[in-house]
């Protein structure tokens, strides 16, 4: 029985329960080696000992999908922005080198739907089966007055490991390095407080196919962010690989820094890699300067790796391409402490 006076408060505790019921499907379908199946239990557990590391470092990362979430409430569509938050936290990860092991979700609305809870939490699934962990607990939280209806906010927390000799860090990137980017899916998830902006600006119908982004608008930008973590980690497996960067908020200039040292520097050819219609489209109707928009979105690459030589490149290449990703030397790491890319 439902509490009267906690649903007078707003709250409906039976379509809490419904939502948990719905959910055990979808987390069930992420379990793996090391998953302790105890959905119901106050804590999640993963049996570390049932993997076969002499030094395990365990590598952690959290974040949510930032306004992106707006773009699924006008479209009505919750079944992909659980892929999302679980790409944002296991990339990170990945870019030490670790194997996501397992996630946390963190669900927060005004009132419980248990249909859109399942669509969410469905995708939240989709994502960790993609990345290859164990979706292991997490938290609905129903909060009236918090939120506008039909509103909710999502983030996660994704906990991977990596034996010790072989983490990826900043120690091992040199001037000379060659830099593959790998392709990215769209917007991913950052840039999307400018993002809506421009589709404010100019009256954007979400709803209508666009000629200049090649599909329906809404879906184009809510396309979800490429989760890379078992094509890199088949890279890193059988190519030496020096450095790993995932391309988020600040884009090229805050984030492939992030594996150099202070005295390094990149360059980067424009050209080299297709950048997507969504881009273009972005810099056209936000009038924003062609530079800039490197120092915001990916521009059409997800992930960088720095690698050795160009025979390690072609063969991460090739790697990758059995995966049914595109991936390009885009230019390499140099000595001059800056960003710098080339037209």
């Amino acid at each position: 029985m439902g509490s009267k006076a906690y649903a007078a408060g707003g709250v409906d505790l039976e379509a809490g329960y419904e939502a948990v019921r719905r959910y055990k499907k979808h987390v069930q379908a992420t379990n793996r080696l090391g998953c302790v199946s105890n959905i119901g239990s106050f804590g999640g557990m993963f049996d570390l000992t049932k993997l076969n590391y002499k030094e395990p470092m365990l590598v952690s990362g959290t974040d949510g999908v930032g306004t992106k979430l707006k773009l699924a409430f006008e479209m009505d569509k919750h079944d992909t922005i659980g892929i999302d938050a679980v790409a944002m936290c296991v990339n990170d990860v990945l870019a030490q080198g670790a194997e996501p092991l397992f996630f946390l979700d963190y669900v927060a609305l005004g009132k419980a739907l248990p249909e859109k809870l399942e669509q969410i939490v469905k995708g939240v699934s989709d994502g960790c089966i993609q990345a290859g962990c164990a979706l292991i607990g997490g938290e609905t939280a129903e909060m009236p007055g918090m939120y506008s209806d039909g509103e909710y906010d999502i983030a996660g927390f994704a906990v991977g490991v990596v034996e010790k000799s072989k983490l990826i860090d900043d120690s091992k990137v040199k001037v000379g390095d060659i830099l593959v980017g790998i392709a990215s899916s769209g917007v991913h998830s950052n840039g999307f407080s400018l993002v809506r902006k421009i589709i404010r600006d100019n009256n954007v119908d979400l709803h209508a196919y666009n000629d200049e982004l090649g599909g329906v608008a809404g879906d184009v930008f809510l396309t979800p962010t490429r989760i890379y973590c078992k094509q890199v980690l088949d890279v890193i497996k059988n190519v030496d690989v020096h450095g790993v960067a995932h391309i988020t908020g600040g884009g090229f200039d805050e984030n492939i820094p992030r594996i150099l040292t202070p005295e390094m520097g990149i360059d980067v050819q424009e050209g080299s890699w297709p950048i997507l219609p969504v881009f273009k489209f972005l810099e056209k109707y936000g009038k924003v300067d062609h530079r800039e928009m490197f120092n915001v979105y990916n521009m059409g690459i997800g992930m960088v790796m720095a690698l050795d030589n160009q025979a390690d490149a072609d063969k991460a290449i090739a790697i990758l391409e059995k995966y049914g990703d595109k991936a390009y030397v885009i230019g390499k790491v140099t000595d001059t402490g800056k960003v710098v890319i080339h037209k």
